[in-house]
């Protein structure tokens, strides 16, 4: 506006300067809330793995513009140098016990390297220097052929052939050990059937088809599901459970692998539901446990319709605490600060655990629990614009989720076994993000009843310390000569 407009409406009169001065003020308003907008959309795109669920390889990991690669004399630009550091002990793998040594070598010596002719004296008191190798031998493959003699009835006048021993027909061309290896070498070792079937030709020296491979692992998966089945019942009875879920493809359709973490073992379950029903359908209307998640909209429906105890990720939490420290508006930031600095203070408790008492480390926990929800509750700050909508809603949508779950963040102070965050969880579901990057996920029902089965034991078997391999081995052993199955059960002490 020119100063010769400005005075026209001043000329005009009083109704025309207040008219004008509230059509300015309402377009001051209406670009205010626009930019808000667009700050609100800048900060959603700008978030990361720090301030939200996001995974870390989804951060932008662009290389630094500026900065030497070597800083102070350092190889990485952090002080310290590549390799073992200063008073850190020296790590050495442990050498062979004696009883496992195929073959020990001597090596002696005759005469003195430096002084030629002058003969050495052994000491015996002195350890010698020892070095040790190991090596496989070549693959010695085992080829066995089956004939089942043709026999006539003069009966019935027909040409009748033995029968194939049980054994012989669930068996196929690959017998126990074999078929175990191709399930270990796709499931534990993320190896895709084309880089199986190079394994098979040039190490075992056996061309198969890929549609073989799927049906050993077919055969492995049917090998393993009263071992699975077993978990699956005991599974409701757990005091304590996490839970996670990630994204699974099966021939391009969109499911969904859920993870059980218990102390001792894993259960995964891939469903084409990503909602409490699951839950419902494993853990039943009657589970009496507690259950670590994140925030997901499922485990809140599962809190509510069945009065589960629930403990909500921390770590999950302050990572959306995080993302208000981004925001524009200044008292969202200010209230995001003053809420992550007392969830700072929580764990600097939890990790004075050892070095307190538990009266006083009962005390601190409950003292921090307090003002963590007193901030979130109360604090958060509130505007409402001229048309009643609220302006800080990502605030408000915090103070809102403290005063609905505020106490399900803090279960795991009285409840034993109960961690403040979801990391085990999460650790227990990353290899099978590894493997969907590799595989592409399944094409079917039994291709995900198979990698159900296969990542349960997988992930048990490293949890309680046993060979995997051997596992399947027992397993597929007892389909093929009617024993018992192996359990995965976790053996009381």
């Amino acid at each position: 506006m020119t100063p010769e407009q400005a005075q026209v409406i001043y000329a005009a009169g009083e109704r025309a300067v207040i008219e004008r001065l509230c059509a300015l003020d309402a377009s001051v308003q209406q670009a205010q809330q626009e930019i808000d907008a667009l700050q609100r959309k800048l900060a959603q795109r700008e978030k990361n793995s720090s301030t939200s669920s996001k995974r870390p390889s989804s951060d932008d990991i662009t290389k630094p513009t500026t900065g030497a690669k070597n800083n102070a004399g350092t190889e990485n630009g952090k002080g310290n140098t590549i390799g073992g550091q200063p008073g850190h002990p020296k790590h050495t793998r442990p050498a062979y016990p004696p009883e496992t040594l195929s073959k020990v070598h001597e090596h002696v010596s005759a005469a003195c390297p430096h002084c030629a002719g002058h003969d050495l004296l052994w000491l015996e008191e002195v350890a010698p220097h020892v070095t040790q190798q190991t090596e496989i031998q070549e693959v010695v493959v085992i080829r066995e052929e089956h004939r089942a003699y043709a026999y006539w009835c003069e009966g019935c006048g027909e040409v009748h052939y033995a029968e194939w021993p049980e054994a012989v027909r669930k068996e196929g061309l690959f017998k126990a050990r074999l078929t175990a290896l191709v399930a270990y070498l796709k499931h534990v070792c993320h190896a895709s059937f084309s880089t199986i079937r190079k394994f098979l030709r040039d190490v075992v020296g056996e061309t198969v088809s890929r549609g073989y491979l799927v049906k050993l692992i077919t055969k492995v998966s049917r090998s393993l599901e009263r071992p699975y089945e077993e978990l699956l019942a005991r599974i409701p009875l757990e005091a304590t459970l996490n839970v996670d879920e990630t994204g699974h493809k099966d021939n391009g359709d969109r499911f969904w692998t859920w993870v059980f973490k218990a102390e001792l073992y894993v259960l995964f379950r891939i469903d084409k539901s990503r909602g409490s029903q699951v839950l419902i359908e494993v853990l039943g209307r009657e589970f009496e446990g507690t259950l670590g998640s994140d925030y997901f909209s499922a485990y809140r429906k599962f809190m509510k319709d069945v009065g589960v105890s629930v403990q909500f990720c921390i770590a999950h939490l302050i990572r959306d605490v995080k993302f208000l420290t981004t925001l524009p508006d200044l008292p969202t930031r200010i209230y995001g600060q003053r809420l992550l600095g007392a969830l700072r203070a929580l764990f600097h408790v939890i990790h004075q655990h050892e070095t307190l008492s538990e009266e006083a480390f009962g005390a601190a926990l409950g003292q921090a629990k307090t003002e963590i929800i007193g901030i979130g509750r109360d604090a958060a700050p509130s505007l409402i614009d001229a048309k009643g909508k609220e302006r800080r809603r990502e605030a408000q949508n915090m103070a809102k989720r403290f005063r609905q779950h505020a106490e399900a963040y803090f279960a795991f102070i009285t409840t034993p076994g109960m961690e403040p965050t979801n990391n085990v969880a999460e650790q227990a579901i990353r290899f099978v993000v590894i493997d969907r990057h590799v595989t592409q996920g399944t094409r079917g029902a039994k291709g995900r009843r198979a990698n159900e089965r296969l990542w349960t034991v997988i992930a048990t078997c490293a949890l309680q310390g046993r060979s995997a391999f051997a596992f399947i081995l027992e397993a597929v052993e007892a389909a093929f000569y009617d024993r018992p199955a192996p359990s995965l059960l976790p053996v009381p002490p």
